[in-house]
């Protein structure tokens, strides 16, 4: 009884390794790397249709810092404008002597460095990250300009 029990054993191992390699053939699929096509055309598919650029913006790096500088005009209409155009959190409005004076009272050199290392409900840089000191400091005069 044993030995025709290991026999019919033996035979369903011999029948799954052929069916193995049947299947194997049939299905087309090799190794690894093999279906280079059927990869490619994948990549194909999936790929993105398109990008997003912002105008004025580089993609190199360091590319901020070799475009020339930025008017304060242009700084306070691109950055600061949101707060100091609205009174926001407590921002003096430009244009408010009232409001200003104080301030400006202190010096251009203090409020340059306020703008760059932000007071009060100002974080550092305001709204511009990618401004310089110089811009800033340009954006304070221009602010400043306006409200004497």
């Amino acid at each position: 009884m044993f030995t025709t029990f290991a026999a019919v054993l033996g035979f369903l191992v011999v029948l799954a390794v052929v069916f193995y390699f049947i299947a194997h053939a049939v299905s087309g699929r090799g190794g690894a790397g093999e279906n280079t096509q059927a990869t490619q055309a994948a990549d194909e598919n999936i790929k993105p249709v398109g990008s997003v650029e912002v105008a004025g913006a580089s993609s190199a790096a360091g590319g901020a810092a070799s475009a020339s500088p930025r008017s304060g005009a242009d700084v306070f209409n691109g950055a600061c404008m949101a707060c100091h155009a609205t009174g926001a959190a407590g921002a003096p409005k430009v244009g408010d002597k009232a409001a200003w004076a104080p301030r400006i009272a202190q010096g251009m050199d203090t409020l340059a460095q306020h703008a760059v290392a932000g007071i009060r409900a100002m974080p550092p840089r305001g709204t511009c990250a990618d401004c310089s000191d110089d811009e800033l400091k340009a954006a304070v005069e221009y602010m400043v300009g306006e409200s004497k």
